[in-house]
């Protein structure tokens, strides 16, 4: 009898490890998010580099979940990447608002961030976000930043020289 009880506790320390590694699983994969039942709307923002920006990640405004992004694809003719945001009905924006993406935290996952305008329009369904910003690539940047230095170093061992 003794050992059945025991039996027993191990078999309920099992399944509940397995629940909270399958809850675990959902939360950083983001399919909580996709649970959500609510009627949304799409609009769209053309953006020259995406960097690491997924589907389903956040779109945030003052820092609340308004949406998530729904598709992002290479437009052919432009080569720009094209993310479609599925924005939640309960949230209306001005025509005018901007639309960045951002990252959370020095290595974190990025999100879009919307900035609201001041028209007096809202968007609509289908509507196109003007005014976007792109991901900052951090290798660009170094890049970026070891030619700058290069370059200063190349200048001023000329100068060195002209004396």
């Amino acid at each position: 009898m003794n050992r059945t009880i025991v039996d027993m506790w191990v078999g309920i320390f099992v399944v509940a490890g397995l629940g909270a590694i399958l809850l675990l699983a959902l939360r950083v994969g983001n399919a909580s998010a996709t649970f959500n039942v609510s009627d949304t709307y799409s609009v769209y923002a053309d953006f020259e580099n995406i960097g690491g920006l997924k589907v389903r990640a956040p779109v945030k405004s003052a820092g609340v979940v308004v949406g998530r992004v729904a598709n992002i694809q290479l437009n052919s003719q432009t080569y720009k990447a094209r993310a479609e945001l599925a924005i939640d009905k309960r949230y209306q924006f001005p025509a005018d608002t901007s639309a960045a993406i951002l990252t959370a935290g020095l290595l974190g996952e990025q999100y879009i961030g919307f900035d609201a305008g001041g028209d007096v329009e809202n968007l609509k369904q289908g509507s196109v976000l003007q005014i976007t910003q792109s991901a900052i690539v951090l290798e660009k940047l170094i890049s970026q930043f070891l030619y700058n230095k290069a370059a200063e170093g190349g200048s001023s061992d000329k100068a060195a020289e002209a004396k």
